[in-house]
Parts: structure tokens; C-alpha cells; sequence
């Protein structure tokens, strides 16, 4: 049987084998291990392709959300306009400064923040808007950009999983105030282990976010602002150079795949694409997939957008049950997936004490977390696993049409 894994970094890094162990030794001659001349060489090439004067380099995606939103003071009794629906670290990052964070839903169709229901939720408090731009593709940044001109809120970009996409030919990440990346393994700049990077044009906040990644500190032990400890290793810069130049090629794999995914499944019986018109139209989209036999949708790429396809996540209409069956399924045929997530932040157990504004109206959250599917659209995907991953689907979709 073919086996076809969620993603296989082996794959991906062994072609550079060579590469990656003369940066090792680059760095191991050095002698120097956190920061120096690979980080901030790094710095400047993602600064470059995120189209951005300054790149900060953080030990991890986590630490640049937490950085980024300390240096534009957000603290205790602030509210930040969160989607519900996305990685935990998002509002996790929030929450450790003392703020809170105010869940918004999301769109169906490209499953980002809800514009209509974040404006909904704006209080006096609230200070700043945390778009995510989940799975590759960009939020509406126009819509968010007139909401924060309209209440004087920041913008910090979560691009974690978004390195190298575009809205309207603007780079996510470089649209907001900052933005934040993620080189977690998994990512499509995937690094060796934990890494990440603000990206801002703001020359004083950059500063700040270098003084506070390192205890707050400028010049040596002397302390401007209580920081932490969120430097990124030379090791991770200068492994990290290697594979960036590729970047543009692994995102066209990606692309090219999930379009070969698009069009192998969407003829098939019961099977829809979100409709690009239906996005942040919840109740539309609910009703026109009640009404008919839909038991696939799947994603879209805005004509507007560069997506990047970090996940191609399906939808199965009629809950969990239907969801977990499809995944069943394809694990009994030797394909992986998972679940981009079975929880939306509001329902987790530590936001349960979270003001009732905070929580309310999440319904299209709600019904994506007992519906999502991630399946595989890695770059280094054969043509072999992808027939047969289309073939493994095909036979669900088919088995429930009887």
C-alpha cells in the first residue's frame, strides 16, 4: 500500500544535505551561537521578501506574537480582536500580557476573521486587532485595515503560517504595524526546531523588539524594559539561509498540488469549492449547503490572494462524526491527516473565564471545528501519493453517496 504522510521534512532537507552541514560548521567555527551575523543576515533576506526595512528575529513564532504586542503596549485591561478559530499561540499571547482576548468569528470560506462581528465586538478597551492569516491565505486586510483607521487600533499580522503570501500584491506580514512568522519544522520555511521573526517598517519599534528579545537590554546590562529571553540560536539563522532561497519553489509545489487536488475531487458527486462570493457570508453558505447532498467542500484561493497553502483543509458537512469517518477512512488506505482544530480558543478550558462579549457569536467557529480535515499538499508529494490520496477521498465520497 502507498502511504502518504501529512509532511516528511526528510524529504525536504536532505537534498541540502551538503548545504546545511557546511552552515553548521560556519557557525560551530565561529564560535558565536545566539544571534551574530547569521541571524541578522536573515533578518535582512526575510525583511526583503516580506518587503519590510527591519526583520527581528525571535526564538520562536510564539515569541514574536508576544514581542510584537508588548512593544506596542498592549497590557492588563486591553482587549485584542482575536479569531476564534486558530492556533492556540495566537491568543495565548494575549492573554500572558494581561489582556484579553475578544474572539471574533470567522469566515466559512477562507476561514479568517469575521469582519462584521469583529466591529460587533469593539469596545473602549480594545486596543488592537490580531489578524491570522490561517492555512496560507490572506485575511481581508483592506476591511481590517478601515476598521482599525475607524477606532485608532494597532494591527499586528499573525503570518505564522504565511511566509511569502500575498494579498492584493502585498506581503502578509507587511501590512499591519508588524507581522509575525513562524519557522516551526512544519511551516513552509521550516527550520530545526523552534524559530521565528517580526517584520515591521517602524524603525523605534523594531528597536524595541530587539531590546526586549534580549532582557530589555541596551547597551550591555543595562535594562530599558523588563524583556525576556526570546533570541533566536546563530544555528537556526544560518540552516534557515539555506532553505530560503527555495522557499519560492516548495510554495509552487504546494500550489501546484493542491490544484491537482481541486480538480481531482471536484467532480465528483456531492462534492462542492467554497465560492469565493460566499466570503464572511456564513448564514448564505450554511443554507445553500443544507439544502443540497454537499458532503465535501473544498478550499478556494482567492483570485486577489497568493496563497500558500501551509494546510489544504477541507470541510465535511454534518459534524464530527462525518469528519472522523473521512479520517478514518483514509488512515485504514495509508494517508494522514488532522484535524486544524478540534476546539476553537473560546471553548478551551483556560478562556472559560473570559467576559461574556468575549465568547459570544461564534457559531461558524463553532461548526468549522467539528468539520475541518487537513490533508496532505506538502512539496515533495509525488505524483503516485497524489493519485492515490484522490482516489483514497474518492472512495468515501462515493461509499456515501449510496
Amino acid at each position: 500500500m502507498i502511504n502518504v504522510p501529512l509532511l516528511d521534512t526528510r524529504l525536504q532537507n536532505e537534498p541540502l544535505r551538503g548545504e546545511l552541514e557546511a552552515a553548521m560548521a560556519r557557525v560551530l567555527d565561529s564560535g558565536g551561537f545566539l544571534l551574530g551575523p547569521e541571524v541578522e543576515a536573515l533578518e535582512a533576506e526575510v525583511a526583503a521578501l516580506c518587503e519590510c526595512r527591519h526583520g527581528v528575529a525571535m526564538a520562536s513564532g510564539t515569541d514574536a506574537l508576544l514581542v510584537a504586542l508588548t512593544a506596542i503596549g498592549i497590557g492588563p485591561g486591553d482587549e485584542v480582536l482575536v479569531p476564534a478559530f486558530t492556533f492556540f499561540a495566537t491568543a495565548g499571547s494575549v492573554a500572558r500580557l494581561g489582556a484579553v482576548p475578544v474572539f471574533t468569528d470567522v469566515c466559512p470560506v477562507c476561514f479568517n476573521l469575521d469582519l462584521e462581528d469583529a466591529a460587533r465586538k469593539i469596545t473602549r478597551q480594545t486596543r488592537a486587532i490580531l489578524p491570522v492569516h490561517l492555512f496560507g491565505q490572506a485575511a481581508e486586510m483592506d476591511g481590517i485595515q478601515e476598521l482599525a483607521d475607524q477606532h485608532g487600533l494597532e494591527i499586528i499580522e499573525d503570518a505564522a503560517q504565511a511566509i511569502g503570501a500575498r494579498y492584493r500584491d502585498r506581503p502578509c506580514g507587511g501590512i499591519g504595524r508588524a507581522g509575525c512568522l513562524s519557522f516551526y519544522p512544519t511551516k513552509n520555511l521550516g527550520g530545526f526546531g523552534d524559530g521565528g521573526m517580526v517584520v515591521t517598517d517602524d524603525d523605534d519599534l523594531a528597536a524595541r523588539m530587539r531590546q526586549l528579545r534580549n532582557h530589555g537590554m541596551e547597551p550591555r546590562y543595562v535594562h530599558h524594559h523588563v524583556g525576556g529571553n526570546y533570541r533566536l540560536d546563530a544555528l537556526q539563522g544560518a540552516m534557515l539561509r539555506v532553505k530560503l532561497p527555495h522557499l519560492a519553489d516548495y510554495t509552487s509545489a504546494r500550489q501546484r498540488h493542491a490544484r491537482q487536488l481541486i480538480d481531482g475531487l471536484a467532480g465528483l458527486p456531492g462534492v462542492e469549492q467554497a465560492r469565493a462570493a460566499d466570503c464572511g457570508c456564513a448564514l448564505q453558505q450554511a443554507a445553500r449547503e443544507a439544502g443540497s447532498a454537499t458532503r465535501l467542500v473544498l478550499p478556494v484561493a482567492y483570485p486577489h490572494n497568493h496563497h500558500v497553502w501551509n494546510q489544504f483543509t477541507v470541510r465535511v458537512p454534518g459534524g464530527a462524526a462525518r469528519r472522523d469517518a473521512l479520517r478514518a477512512h483514509l488512515a485504514t488506505h495509508g494517508v494522514a491527516s488532522e484535524i486544524y482544530y478540534p476546539l476553537t480558543l473560546d471553548q478551551q478550558p483556560c478562556f472559560t473565564d473570559l467576559p461574556a462579549h468575549a465568547r459570544d457569536g461564534l457559531a461558524t467557529a463553532h461548526r468549522l471545528a467539528t468539520e475541518v480535515l487537513s490533508l496532505p499538499v506538502f512539496p515533495e508529494l509525488t505524483a503516485h501519493q497524489i493519485e492515490h490520496l484522490l482516489t483514497a477521498v474518492a472512495g468515501f465520497v462515493e461509499g456515501a453517496a449510496d
